[in-house]
């Protein structure tokens, strides 16, 4: 039966299997000695000069090589033991090898961290990029935050629900990817910016409890550290209170570093909550980094920024748009005041809006959401939208709004960005499988690639010929 090289221990005196990669190859005048990667981690694995067919065998492996190793289990001699690794102390006397498959020469070294290579090359071979233990390590922590995101909200009465990946088309904010249909020539799906309109149908479904790890999709322009797809916590309440919905994430993420992370400490709880207007005043940002020492990787400073503008001024459009996005509430009486305030000034509303800040990056945000249908028309209206595109873009939400739809509200956190900052790295691309480059390219998949025209046809879609 296979054993993990962190298990040897367990098995000492005895025989066991390992299966793996060769790590590294080191001989040592008659005796060869490799290290034997597997999930766990390394096992040292030594080849006596004793079976001369063996030892011969063993030196022509090569690194990456995948093998099964079967030996007898025991300590290192005394002064030889590695501290760095789980299985240090112990090494397998080998007595049985198999090539299961080889390998080429990696195009890099995958034994060092990896920062010290162009991540062009990385991505481009990312399954080897993943061997590395500080990959693995990153992919597993993240596993691990999300379980227990799940387990957090699943015990507080929350139902984890799943919404559509293509959907309709709506202005939210960023460009959409769009998906054409066969089946309906010339019409086009558009892969969801962010679950935001079906979240609030669920509360008008009177689910009241809803949260989702859900993937969302933004055509923006390119960014070093953004990502055409990434990963979000996604939840939302009804009959709830922004105070409530900050109370939940404050919990989640006190609790989340206690039990993922109990090396770090977090600066200062509750987390402090800071309006919009004194953190540009005092800070010159809306994600202030509030750390004592920003030397120290260990320090987490969260605060909440709130009393957001509801609108900014969009100069090249010439007006004026939502800060955070349409559904966010204006703090207003009801629909005659909001344009009473609107008609005044604009800039002077202020937004039941909240952001969640760590160490100087924004890790959450969100509202509490318009209700009223009749006041989210008017939103959408001050926004340059005339009354038969609103009917046209967002007739199926208003008309949920028709059938007695909860006050609600949420919050999104994005878990690419949080769980780079908690595992101390420079960029998202650390904490994701498989990224895009900040240009938005899958250099292992190479795409985005060209299709047959047949495909083209199918869909009914003619390419434009760059005629410059």
């Amino acid at each position: 039966m296979r054993v993990l090289a962190n298990d040897i221990s367990a098995h000492i005196e005895k025989e066991i299997e390992l299966l793996g990669w060769v790590a590294v190859r080191r001989d040592h005048g008659k005796l060869i000695f490799i290290d034997l990667r597997d999930r766990s981690g390394v096992a040292q694995v030594v080849f006596l000069p004793s079976d001369k067919s063996l030892h011969a065998a063993a030196s022509e492996l090569r690194s990456e090589w995948v093998v099964m190793i079967k030996g007898k289990a025991g300590k290192r001699p005394a002064g030889m033991e590695n501290k760095e690794i789980g299985s240090g102390e112990f090494e397998v006397a080998a007595s049985e090898l198999k090539v299961i498959s080889k390998s080429e020469t990696p195009p890099f070294d995958l034994e060092s961290g990896g920062t010290d290579i162009g991540e062009e090359i990385r991505m481009k071979y990312r399954y080897l990029d993943l061997r590395r233990p500080r990959m693995q390590n990153n992919l597993r922590m993240r596993s691990r935050a999300i379980k227990f995101i799940r387990d957090f909200f699943t015990s507080r009465d929350f139902t984890e629900i799943e919404t559509p990946y293509i959907s309709k088309s709506t202005p939210e904010g960023a460009r959409d990817y769009l998906v054409p249909s066969r089946v309906y020539p010339g019409k086009f799906y558009a892969l969801p910016q962010s679950p935001q309109q079906y979240k609030q149908l669920l509360m008008v479904g009177g689910m009241e409890r809803y949260f989702q790890i859900a993937r969302c999709f933004r055509d923006e322009d390119t960014r070093g550290d953004r990502q055409p797809e990434f990963t979000q916590l996604d939840l939302e309440m009804s009959f709830t209170s922004q105070e409530e919905i900050l109370e939940f994430i404050e919990e989640l993420y006190i609790k989340l570093v206690k039990e993922l992370y109990p090396k770090k400490h977090i600066t200062q709880t509750p987390f402090p909550r800071i309006s919009y207007g004194q953190a540009m005043e005092k800070y010159g940002s809306d994600k202030p980094d509030l750390r004592k020492d920003k030397n120290n990787p260990n320090e987490l400073a969260f605060a909440f920024i709130v009393d957001f503008p509801a609108f900014e001024w969009k100069e090249t459009e010439r007006r004026w748009d939502a800060v955070h996005h349409p559904f966010t509430q204006p703090i207003v009486e009801n629909t005659d005041d909001f344009r009473k305030k609107f008609d005044k000034n604009p800039a002077e509303i202020l937004a039941r809006q909240y952001d969640l800040a760590l160490n100087g990056f924004e890790i959450a945000g969100g509202s509490i959401r318009i209700h009223d249908p009749e006041l989210l028309s008017a939103v959408f209206e001050v926004m340059g939208n005339k009354p038969e595109e609103i009917k046209k873009q967002f007739g199926h939400l208003l008309e949920a709004f028709k059938f007695g739809v909860p006050p609600h509200g949420g919050i999104a956190s994005g878990l690419d960005r949080a769980i780079a900052i908690l595992q101390n790295e420079p960029n998202i691309r650390e904490v994701i499988a498989f990224p895009k480059t900040g240009d938005g390219r899958d250099l292992m998949m190479d795409s985005p690639s060209d299709v047959s025209p047949e495909q083209l046809k199918e869909l009914g879609i003619k390419k434009v010929e760059d005629k410059t």
